[in-house]
């Protein structure tokens, strides 16, 4: 799922600098977690996260990569 079909129903409202430091933090996280399927729960969790940490206000795309990647990496289980 594109990261732009869940940003439109969080009801909130982002400009279009905003939507594109998302998707660059979105696709920069998949690529460093060498996620490729678009199907994998994982890469709605990412999106889910990459949206919480825009709605908390941040808006660097390399601080939301980061802020993602840490959540995944305390929330995910570990193989």
């Amino acid at each position: 799922m594109p990261i732009g079909q869940m940003l439109k129903g969080t009801g909130a409202v982002f400009g279009p600098r905003d939507i594109v430091a998302i998707t660059v933090a979105f696709e920069t996280a998949l690529r460093e977690l060498r996620l490729v399927d678009r199907d994998d729960p994982a890469v709605t969790l990412v999106a889910k996260f990459t949206i919480e940490a825009a709605i908390g206000g941040e808006r660097d795309p390399e601080r939301l990569t980061a802020e993602v990647i840490k959540l995944i990496s305390t929330r995910m289980p570990r193989a």
